[in-house]
């Protein structure tokens, strides 16, 4: 047997022999082996592979992507410029989970429909892994279509065609006539009653990786990759111009909603890292709303091909709403996370005080992130912003041994036990970390956790451990009722 330890083995992150012991101490305190072996698979995944949803206005995206994710959740409204918080979503199917990038919320802006599709597509699919061309077959395929199709074909990921909105046998051939757009069967579905809904999905299956393609990291010595993230002119242009030291990105007001992405290798303290451009969304006036959602797109994008997500936030102004939703977003996408506050040397004695006050109360859900105060306009502290990001990435990736963490564990279970609730007092009984990157930690207990009692597990945690500058994901599993209670 061989002992090395491979994120990619049969047993997640734990060693050969660290496993048998670890499924040793499950079946003494009644637990099933299969069970347990689910949950740790189910918890040591690396990031999902990613579907996207895309389409003109009107075919039925986000109803499609609530009939995948089994529960109303994207937003399915006829006014245009319809700007929410998450555009991905997690999803199951036939036991195999990914995550779904809905593209439904922004319908038309004033630079016409075809370019509003294209934008919208061409950012979904930029961070896919394989993508549902949704098509209204009582229609048959318009221009924007044909339009999406060239896109499609440029970017060379799987595509599955769905036809929409076929709602009985009639309307089969409507969808046939589908073949004619060259990519492939075309799906009859309706995503409205679910009609024909399990065998697109059998297909998305073959499209996804069977195991997510790690962009990062796969290769050794390869450049970190850092997303530098934030809401519309709060500086990361001239962030990024000020670390590069030359002008590598344009700064000014007036942009299209599309361009390239814009991945820069640049050294700095000494080594090469790889900066994930998302400064490419520029607000008009007129394209405000629309803008604001494509940013959330492509935020969401570069988070995801990224290791480190370095949030700039604006010092001068108060702590936004977008602020906090770019946050989420990261947090969400359990990415390594640096805080900067820019144009730091703008703010007086007044402001200080009071953008003390708004983070302690509006960013008290990550006081775990590094901070960095700096000026991209000067200059100002960025050498500190590499010890940051290091930081960060060596908190992401700290795996505790099996043995190590059942120790303190149990000092815990015995310094604070779990609120007595109904005359039961539910009690931690093992656990093991399943993943890093970031760190996943499965907890078997005989009994519901409370959250509050979770919350208190990943504070003793980070004080134990450190864990700087990374979320934790911690999951509980329960000893069914059959197990023999000690």
């Amino acid at each position: 047997m061989n002992d090395q330890i491979h994120s990619g083995d049969e047993h997640g992150e734990l060693g050969d022999a660290e496993y048998a012991e670890f499924m040793e101490l499950a079946a003494q305190e009644g637990f099933d082996p299969e069970d347990i072996e689910g949950e740790l698979a189910a918890a040591g995944h690396g990031p999902l592979p990613r579907l996207a949803v895309v389409g003109r206005p009107n075919v039925g995206k986000s109803t499609l992507v609530n009939r995948i994710i089994g529960r109303r959740e994207a937003v399915v409204q006829d006014k245009p410029g319809v700007t929410r918080d998450r555009v991905t979503y997690e999803a199951e199917w036939a036991g195999r989970r990914f995550k779904v990038v809905d593209t439904g919320g922004w319908e038309q802006d004033v630079l016409g429909l075809d370019a509003s599709v294209a934008a919208q597509a061409e950012f979904a699919i930029e961070a896919a892994d394989a993508v549902v061309f949704v098509v209204d077959a009582t229609v048959g395929a318009t221009d924007t279509d044909e339009a999406v199709v060239k896109l499609l074909r440029r970017a060379g990921k799987p595509v599955v065609l769905c036809a929409n909105k076929v709602d009985g046998p009639s309307a089969e051939a409507d969808a046939a006539m589908l073949w004619s757009l060259g990519l492939g069967e075309p799906h009859p579905v309706s995503a409205l009653h679910g009609r024909g809904t399990g065998d697109m999905l059998d297909a998305v299956l073959e499209a996804l990786p069977e195991a997510p393609a790690q962009t990062f990291g796969a290769t050794v010595g390869g450049p970190r990759r850092i997303a530098l993230i934030g809401r519309p002119n709060v500086g990361k242009s001239s962030l990024l111009n000020k670390v590069a030291g030359e002008e590598r990105v344009v700064v000014n007001e007036l942009a299209g909603t599309t361009r390239d992405p814009v991945d820069e290798l640049i050294e700095l303290g000494g080594v090469t890292w790889k900066f994930v451009d998302t400064a490419g969304i520029r607000r008009r006036v007129h394209l405000q709303e629309g803008a604001d959602y494509y940013a959330s797109l492509r935020t969401a994008a570069a988070v995801e091909k990224a290791e480190v997500a370095v949030i700039l936030i604006d010092a001068s102004e108060s702590i936004s709403v977008q602020d906090q939703r770019i946050i989420t977003m990261a947090v969400d996408a359990g990415r390594a996370m640096v805080v900067a506050f820019n144009k730091w040397d703008t703010l007086d004695e007044e402001r200080r005080y009071y953008l003390e006050r708004e983070i302690e109360t509006e960013l008290g859900q990550i006081t775990w992130a590094p901070r960095v105060n700096v000026s991209a306009a000067t200059g100002r502290h960025m050498e500190k912003l590499v010890p940051a990001i290091e930081t960060a990435l060596a908190g992401w990736e700290t795996r505790i041994p099996t043995g190590r963490l059942n120790a303190f564990l149990g000092e815990i279970v015995a310094s604070h036990p779990h609120p007595i609730r109904g005359g039961k007092q539910p009690r931690i009984l093992f656990g093991t970390q399943a993943g890093t990157r970031p760190p996943r930690f499965v907890l078997f207990a005989s009994g519901f956790l409370e959250a509050g009692y979770r919350r208190f597990i990943e504070r003793r945690l980070r004080e134990e451990f450190g864990f700087e500058g990374t979320p934790i994901h911690i999951s509980v599993r329960v000893r069914e009722k059959r197990g023999r209670n000690k």
